[in-house]
């Protein structure tokens, strides 16, 4: 008997599925936010995208759309060539909830030539973290209204 290989088993069931596309506006709202929650990123696609094009002006250092990790390297604003910034973020979940993101922000002042540790003002966070997320709610409505 002779064997068959995948792709010849797979084949008609994907032809089969294929002639099943619903044409209902509630089918393509259910497929854009299965979209957001199944992506070949590990992570919610829009707390991911709206992470990368809020912090775009900053250096990346490292950026693991698996893990949900991005970090930026050392940004000092011209504006204020003696303070730099670093931030962390964790996206936590697949789901765009607010408890599914986590920044942590570092702060450093130039005293004497040396860079030295000074506090991160909680609203600092607490801001980026409001930005995101409502670039993340917008992205996500475009993405369904479209």
């Amino acid at each position: 008997m002779p064997r068959l290989s995948p792709a010849a088993l797979l084949l008609p069931a994907a032809l089969l599925l294929g002639a099943c596309g619903g044409s209902g506006s509630k089918d393509r709202v259910r497929a854009d936010l299965a979209a957001s929650k199944t992506t070949t990123i590990g992570v919610n696609a829009y707390l991911w995208r709206a992470t990368l094009e809020t912090l775009s002006f900053m250096p990346v250092a490292q950026a693991d759309s698996n893990g949900g990790v991005f970090v930026t390297d050392w940004y000092a604003n011209p504006a204020t060539p003696g303070e730099r910034m670093k931030v962390t973020v964790a996206i936590l979940d697949q789901d765009l909830r607010a408890d599914a993101l986590r920044v942590a922000a570092a702060r450093q002042i130039n005293q004497g030539g040396q860079w030295v540790d000074a506090p991160v003002q909680a609203a600092t966070v607490q801001k980026l973290e409001e930005i995101i997320l409502a670039k993340a709610r917008d992205l996500r409505q475009s993405a369904v209204a479209g």
